[in-house]
């Protein structure tokens, strides 16, 4: 039998700086949910992430940009939802509005975890 060093089903280590990274980079995102219980939350939230970590990692400036940019983005959609809601369709535009931030959150948290420089679909990139 041949002997060898590693072990095939391990996952490759990652430093404890990746790691890091890429745990600050998801709270960028993450705590965007937080606008579901604290008005504004979801601005909030990425921005103090993203202000605190923007100088040491560069992947959390970049996806706190992207997490504040979404956000923006978000909050002017559901603005125009609300003005909508005088012909009706604001009423469905704000709950589609409202699951696609949900869900989209949760993929870009999973992939900036994963250390992958997630794009959101949709988004106005205001901060550049």
């Amino acid at each position: 039998m041949e002997e060898t060093n590693f072990d095939q089903n391990k996952p490759p280590q990652q430093s404890t700086n990746n790691r890091d990274q890429n745990m600050f980079a998801m709270l960028c995102h993450l705590t965007a949910l937080s606008g579901l219980v604290i008005p504004f939350g979801n601005i909030i939230g990425p921005l103090v992430i993203w202000l605190m970590k923007k100088d040491v990692y560069p992947v959390v400036d970049d996806q706190g940009k992207e997490s504040l940019n979404f956000q923006i983005s978000i909050f002017i959609y559901l603005i125009a939802s609300a003005i909508l809601i005088i012909i009706l369709i604001g009423i469905i535009l704000m709950v589609a509005v409202g699951v696609f931030a949900i869900v989209m959150t949760i993929i870009a948290s999973i992939k900036a975890n994963e250390g992958v420089k997630y794009r959101y679909p949709l988004c106005i990139r205001l901060i550049k």
